[in-house]
């Protein structure tokens, strides 16, 4: 092979990111996107492969930190703009990518990688499992009402120009991500995702609106969205489509909900991603209108097992070794004591007997809260040593909230 692997020169970048458009279709994005994600872009952290003068292969990492069940933020690596060219495959470049990225970041001490997969078979022989999961629905606003709990009167709403909007959006969001596992704190920059609203990719939609929810002067929830009209004989047929929506109290987010779903000439909502617990559907008169779908989103790497479960609480209290397996990254490998509650866990090296056997990619699927021990050790994926030892783990291991992440990266 003649290629070569290395840090990308912030000089190269249009060059290397040229690479991924290709792989993703060849269609060059416009130029405001374009411009977000140089902006966003990590050199430092990321990597190119180039055969003589001609890049053939992309990585990079974001330094997200991510929070965990128990409310902790942890750093984690967000491995994003991955590919290789489709000259360039079957040579072992994305391995060889995969390899040095997991390595850098095991020196950053970072003891977690994320991502989000276009192709989700691609990334389990690394390593990384399905851990959180998004739902999209389409709310039929002429056959569904909505019952709203007490106190939602009390919220009165505003809309704002989006444009204006990012401080006190920004600081709600930054008040809902301890609350739920799988949320990404924002870094400065961050705040320039909710806007990215270029005109090439509206198909048909308004420009991005803002809205926000309000008590007593304070701002406790908000949705951007946008509204896309249509007409049929018969009368207006127009959608709202929410991009993102948060509201801090029930009352404040059911006082959005029953604002978007009310929006002059529109049948119907378009909710482009909600948790899987999301309120919406126990406000809804008939959920079945409402044609909701789940799918995975973000899938999780641990790069250090004892750090990583270290790093997050547990609901009931355990006390069981695993046998881990991982090849791609063998220093993982062995017995794992994991001893915690409530308050905090410790995860050490231990030679006592194994109670549970599995790989790195069930602890990945498991350590957000929102995939059970139970389920994985069914399909075989788990294998239970110690009588009781299962349960125990599996119940430990969930989260009273299901882990979503709102927004790619």
């Amino acid at each position: 092979m003649t290629t070569e692997l290395r840090v990308l020169d912030p000089s190269e970048w249009d060059r290397w990111y040229g690479v991924l458009e290709l792989a993703f279709g060849g269609v060059a994005e416009e130029p405001e996107e374009r411009a977000l994600w140089r902006d966003l872009t990590e050199c430092e952290r990321s990597l190119g492969v180039w055969d003589g003068e001609q890049p053939v292969a992309t990585a990079g990492a974001f330094s997200f930190r991510l929070t965990v069940p128990g409310g902790a933020s942890v750093p984690a690596a967000g491995v994003t703009m991955v590919s290789v060219t489709g000259t360039h495959r079957r040579r072992g470049i994305l391995t060889s990518m995969m390899r040095r990225q997991l390595d850098d970041v095991r020196a950053l001490g970072e003891p977690l990688a994320v991502l989000t997969a276009s192709e989700s078979v691609i990334y389990g022989r690394f390593g990384y499992a399905a851990a959180s999961w998004a739902q999209r629905a389409v709310i039929d606003t002429t056959r569904v009402r909505l019952d709203v709990p007490a106190g939602t009167d009390a919220v009165t709403l505003r809309t704002v120009p989006a444009a204006e909007s990012s401080a006190v959006t920004e600081a709600v969001y930054a008040r809902m991500v301890p609350r739920r596992p799988g949320m990404l704190a924002r870094r400065p920059g961050w705040e320039r995702l909710p806007l990215l609203d270029p005109p090439g990719s509206r198909q048909g939609s308004s420009p991005r609106l803002c809205v926000l929810a309000e008590r007593d002067g304070e701002v406790v929830g908000y949705a951007y969205y946008a509204i896309k009209p249509d007409w049929t004989w018969a009368g207006s047929d127009g959608s709202v489509t929410v991009h993102e929506l948060m509201g801090l109290d029930g009352a404040a987010e059911a006082a959005l909900w029953r604002f978007l779903c009310s929006v002059d000439l529109t049948s119907k909502v378009r909710v482009n991603s909600a948790p899987t617990d999301a309120a919406w559907q126990h406000l809804v008169s008939d959920v079945r209108r409402c044609e909701p779908t789940a799918r995975e989103v973000l899938f999780v790497r641990l790069v250090e097992v004892g750090a990583a479960l270290e790093a997050r609480t547990y609901q009931a209290p355990v006390d069981v070794v695993f046998e881990v397996e991982d090849a791609f990254c063998p220093w993982n490998e062995g017995r794992w004591r994991l001893t915690g509650d409530t308050k905090g866990a410790t995860c050490v090296r231990t030679s006592d007997p194994a109670d549970l056997e599995l790989s790195v990619r069930e602890l990945g699927a498991a350590y957000l809260g929102g995939t059970s021990l139970v389920s994985l050790a069914a399909a075989g994926r788990v294998r239970e040593l110690r009588e009781g030892a299962l349960v125990e783990a599996s119940v430990a291991f969930g989260s009273p909230v299901a882990p979503w992440l709102p927004h790619g990266f």
